[in-house]
């Protein structure tokens, strides 16, 4: 059974919990659920900062209790009383680096326990020391669904309407679009963006969509976990992967009713093994175009981070907030470069196989659409367990395009700088791109375009052959690489194209 903030706050106050850890960057929500949580019982309910030590946090908060402004001391307070009370901590985990503050914070904990009282902390940070771990209930914040986000929206609308009269004109339809794209934001981020919104023209409409989406990019992007990636507006544009085209168009109704009906689940994700430059980066903005969902990208080497517990904060917070935003398609690119050390006796403290078994109990259980796509080049350095049947619907191989492909792609990227694909010889190119990935071949017409622009004249076939004769493809410089990995996806993968 899910269960709402509010309530799993309550339930653990009525049960004596006798320390509650939420970490939470929006304090003010987190106190204002415990405070109506701590309303309906009978007890004192305390609050503590470093700057005014421990108030009456409900009914005077003017009201303190001196030389109480140290952690230690108020911890010391806490431990001494004897009466059921309910005691909010602001910011301690810092101070439990003191050894005496961390000893208090044991003690205030072991007689909460007896008083059938609480200590609930409320704190930016996600990581508690290993002595209180064990005797803390963590509360993890939901994001807001789509119906509170509406609810959110309509209360800033009324509440900036007060302060300086605006004019809204928007379509239910609208406001949907509105809402869906605010999925994966926290409360407070989306009433800055309404605020934002509305504070020039004092209009809300369906021109302000925009807006919306860039606003969240940006903060996406200032956390550094998800990175929205612009996808093509048509599949046309991706030249091969025919099979992974076809796989996508067989389970493009896999979320409609009538599958559902069918209990027919739809696809969790796929692994796209292949040669580097081949395409499988293009093969994730393939199924996001198919499918038209957003496609967010998990950067791995951004999750790890020195301090101990904040890279797996980091992977939960990321695979959170992707299934807030639901239904996407999220790519892990090079995936092994992340998860490689699980794979062997690891060298890190066993980050690398702790954060990879999160990864693998959220692909097994996560409820929300969320398609993953994962890309890798090392087969050798991926984990057997992410091999295993059941973890993804497929594994693709994404080999080096065929002669016909070669054609498509070098059309599509001589089409993309403005030339007339008509007038160049496409099997020529084709045969002189043999071996070479689709990356490559646009490397080698960009090249080419250079030249003929240093030599003020307008592009040929020749121009284009003569450049991709002067770099060696990645086939022919790392041909023992390419071909043991062509050997192995022979008999385990199905082949993109």
């Amino acid at each position: 059974m899910d269960y709402s903030d509010q309530d799993q706050i309550q339930r653990l106050l009525d049960s004596n919990c006798p320390c509650v850890h939420i970490p939470t960057t929006e304090e003010m929500r987190a106190l204002m659920l415990v405070r109506d949580s701590a309303m309906s019982l009978p007890v004192d309910t305390l609050q503590w900062s470093i700057i005014s030590g421990l108030t009456d946090a409900l009914i005077n908060e003017d009201k303190f209790i001196k030389e109480t402004e140290h952690p230690a001391a108020a911890l010391y307070h806490l431990a001494q009383r004897n009466d059921r009370y309910i005691a909010v901590m602001l910011d301690l985990i810092p101070h439990l680096n003191d050894p005496r503050t961390l000893r208090a914070l044991r003690e205030a904990i072991m007689s909460a326990h007896s008083s059938y009282s609480s200590i609930i902390l409320i704190d930016s940070q996600h990581e508690l020391p290993p002595a209180i771990r064990s005797h803390a209930n963590s509360i993890h914040l939901q994001l807001p669904n789509a119906d509170t986000i509406e609810q959110i929206v309509r209360s800033c609308l009324n509440k900036e309407h007060k302060k300086n009269p605006i004019e809204v004109d928007i379509s239910r339809s609208s406001l949907d679009m509105f809402v869906r794209n605010m999925l994966g934001l926290s409360r407070s981020q989306i009433e800055s963006i309404v605020a934002e919104t509305v504070a020039e023209d004092r209009r809300f409409d369906a021109s302000d969509i925009n807006f919306i989406l860039a606003r969240k990019r940006q903060i996406l992007q200032s956390d550094g976990l998800l990175e929205y990636v612009k996808a093509p507006t048509s599949l046309d544009r991706i030249g091969g992967m025919t099979n992974l085209k076809h796989w996508l168009k067989l389970r493009q109704q896999s979320d409609s009713s009538q599958a559902q009906t069918l209990g027919i689940k739809p696809p969790r994700g796929v692994l796209m093994l292949g040669v580097q430059g081949a395409g499988k980066s293009l093969c994730a903005k393939a199924i996001a175009t198919a499918w038209n969902r957003p496609l967010l990208r998990l950067d791995p080497g951004v999750l790890f981070d020195k301090f101990v517990g904040e890279s797996e904060r980091r992977l939960r917070s990321a695979l959170a907030q992707a299934e807030a935003m639901a239904p996407i398609v999220l790519w892990i690119d090079e995936i092994e470069k992340a998860f490689a050390s699980a794979a062997s006796q690891s060298t890190d403290g066993g980050l690398s196989r702790r954060m990879f078994g999160s990864l693998l109990t959220w692909m097994q259980e996560h409820k929300a659409p969320v398609f993953l796509v994962a890309t890798a080049n090392d087969i050798k350095a991926l984990p057997p367990e992410l091999l295993r049947k059941g973890r993804f619907d497929e594994i693709f191989f994404v080999d080096l395009p065929d002669h016909d492909t070669r054609q498509i792609i070098a059309r599509i990227h001589l089409e993309k700088r403005k030339q007339n694909a008509a007038d160049f010889d496409l099997g020529a190119i084709a045969d002189a791109s043999e071996g070479f990935s689709g990356a490559e071949i646009e490397q080698g017409i960009i090249a080419s375009l250079y030249a003929a622009l240093n030599n003020a004249r307008a592009l040929t076939t020749q121009d284009v052959a003569a450049s991709l004769a002067q770099s060696p493809p990645l086939s022919v410089t790392m041909a023992e690489q390419v071909h043991a990995l062509r050997a192995w996806a022979r008999d385990r993968c199905v082949p993109a194209d």
